[in-house]
């Protein structure tokens, strides 16, 4: 009778130990698996070296139309001096030698026109520069935290992948032993042994953890994915207005020389500033959402900490099985500082408006956002299908 007990008791106490014990955890592969599946960041440094690589590579095409620029400048300064001599022959004006000399400043702007398109993007590089410092520093520290996240993530799944493998186990056993034990004890043992494999079989049906874990990793892909197309979106919108600006502003310097165009000048040099400005705008916005980035990993590795402990080698299995009832094995809160990350990415024009005012960059900028929402509405459409 002592030793059908113990038998029966026997799971149980395994069950109950593994509680205490869990696989070590490479860290090295784990980071290099998360590297693999995401990116080396949350921003891939790749694509950012390669979009600024782009920049300078079309900015070094500024001398495409300079030739016929200088040849339409030309042009524009025989009328402009045609029209001032007639408008001093008439009498309507007076003799003034400064309006006369702001068609050959205007040409000589034209001739060392990679020069002046460096002076006057210089004061956006400082601040691009120095938010992009800013941005860096924090991001480091987002990144230690994401690969912490991550090896505690997978301390979870080992956990409850480990939990519901002994749940089968001593439930294939327990009904070995139900069976023998039916025929040879007393009814009271039979319902201790129903009171024992009961929990064991109610808490294999909670720990079902592939699905839980794949539509995990599902979400914050997409959530890292929809951020990424954010930044690039910007950092390209901004590669492709500055590079006509740079190799077309050309003709809106030579056209200013006319009375008609006297403010295309300005109007260019409004536009050029406020477009460098996206950059240092923009590695600011991701400077602020790294800190809610870095609060939200923080706060979700306490959490897997209260689960699997500091280490993820000891596992709390009651609150592992809530956990595993949520139907995901995340608690949101970085899928949602992503999501906001992106969104913010959007406001960066806008905001450069209000540093610098233009009017055509707003509307451009608004039929660039009109399209990037038809292609998200496309693709929300197309991953709807699959679901």
């Amino acid at each position: 009778m002592r030793k059908k007990t113990f038998l029966l008791s026997l799971p149980v106490l395994i069950f109950a130990s593994a509680g205490y014990a869990q696989n070590t955890i490479d860290t090295a592969n784990n980071k290099q698996s998360v590297e693999f599946l995401q990116g080396d960041g949350i921003y891939e440094s790749g694509m950012m070296t390669f979009l600024g690589g782009l920049k300078q590579s079309i900015w070094s095409h500024f001398s495409l139309f300079i030739t016929d620029a200088q040849a339409l400048a030309a042009i524009f300064m025989i009328i402009f001096f045609a029209i001032k001599s007639y408008e001093m022959m008439v009498g309507d004006k007076k003799m003034e030698v400064m309006p006369l000399l702001r068609p050959f400043g205007l040409a000589m702007i034209i001739i060392w026109w990679g020069a002046f398109v460096k002076i006057v993007a210089y004061p956006t590089d400082l601040v691009e520069a120095q938010t992009y410092q800013m941005f860096e520093s924090e991001q480091q520290n987002v990144e230690g935290l994401r690969f912490q996240r991550a090896n505690l993530m997978l301390a979870v799944a080992n956990s409850l992948i480990t939990y519901q493998a002994q749940t089968e186990v001593a439930e294939k056993e327990s009904d070995t032993w139900y069976g023998q034990a039916w025929d040879s004890v007393t009814s009271t043992v039979k319902q201790g042994i129903s009171d024992v494999v009961s929990p064991l079989l109610e808490l294999k049906n909670r720990l079902k953890v592939g699905m839980q874990l794949l539509v995990t990793q599902l979400l914050e892909f997409l959530a890292i994915l929809i951020l990424r197309i954010a930044v690039y979106v910007l950092f390209m919108i901004q590669i492709i207005y500055s590079s006509i600006l740079v190799i077309l502003g050309p003709f809106s310097v030579a056209c200013s020389i006319l009375p008609s165009f006297r403010d295309s000048f300005s109007t260019w040099v409004a536009r050029f500033v406020s477009v460098n400005l996206y950059s240092g705008i923009g590695y600011l916005i991701m400077y602020l959402c790294a800190l809610m980035q870095e609060y939200g990993m923080q706060s979700e590795i306490s959490r897997y900490q209260v689960l699997v402990g500091q280490n993820g080698t000891n596992a709390n299995l009651e609150k592992l099985a809530w956990f595993a009832g949520n139907g995901i094995l995340s608690f949101g809160t970085v899928i949602i500082t992503f999501l906001i990350g992106a969104i913010c990415m959007f406001t960066v024009p806008s905001i450069s408006t209000w540093i610098i005012s233009t009017s055509g960059i707003t509307s451009a900028t608004s039929s660039a956002s009109r399209g990037a929402a038809t292609v998200f509405a496309v693709g929300r459409k197309i991953s709807g299908s699959f679901v």
